[in-house]
C-alpha cells in the first residue's frame, strides 16, 4: 500500500473507498444544529434558515466484491442508530 501512496495513486489494487453519511432523521430534534444556526445569526449570517449536523465516515475496503453492501451492513450494525438516524452510502 505504501508504494501506491508514494506514487500519488489514491489507493491500491482492489481497494474501494466508501463514504457513509449519517444524519438524524428529519423528525428528530437536532440541538447541535439549532445552536449552530443561532451562532450563524449572531455572526451576521442572516440567511441561514436551519442547520442539521451529521457524521461522515470514510471506509476503505480491501478486495471486497461489493463494498457498498458491506458498508451498508457496517452502517446498520455500528455507524448509525437506526432509531434516530438514517444513512447514505457512496463511493469516495
Amino acid at each position: 500500500m505504501r508504494r501506491y501512496r508514494e506514487r500519488g495513486v489514491a489507493g491500491g489494487v482492489g481497494m474501494a473507498k466508501i463514504v457513509v453519511d449519517v444524519m438524524l432523521k428529519p423528525e428528530i430534534r437536532d440541538p447541535q444544529g439549532e445552536a449552530i444556526a443561532a451562532a450563524c445569526h449572531r455572526l451576521g449570517f442572516a440567511g441561514v434558515r436551519s442547520v442539521r449536523q451529521g457524521k461522515r465516515f470514510e471506509v476503505e475496503f480491501d478486495g471486497e466484491t461489493d463494498p457498498e453492501a458491506k458498508a451498508a451492513e457496517l452502517a446498520e450494525d455500528l455507524l448509525a442508530n437506526p432509531v434516530i438516524e438514517e444513512f447514505s452510502i457512496r463511493r469516495g
